[in-house]
């Protein structure tokens, strides 16, 4: 529990580094598309081939409402996305 709301991730697979992936759930509520909605994260296209149809076309649709309404990270006229973002600033 994390505030008193019911949390729970439904584990799909590990990746190549031994990390969990899935979904974040809050009282039944899917945060990592909540966060799309908002504008607050990417749909990462790379891959969605490994999302459900149903999911891939949630996801997907959400992102594309955030950007036509400008929410979010969307207020930016050029937003960068985070895997580019990190590779100009290795040191």
């Amino acid at each position: 529990m994390v505030f008193n709301l019911q949390v729970t991730v439904e584990t799909e697979k590990e990746d190549r580094y031994g990390r969990t992936v899935g979904k974040v759930l809050v009282s039944g509520r899917d945060t990592n598309l909540a966060m799309v909605v908002a504008g607050y994260a990417w749909h990462y296209k790379k891959y969605q081939a490994e999302q459900s149809p149903d999911d891939r076309l949630l996801y997907d649709s959400a992102e594309r409402e955030a950007r036509a309404a400008r929410r979010g990270l969307w207020e930016d006229p050029d937003p960068i996305p985070p895997s580019e973002w990190r590779a100009g600033n290795k040191k």
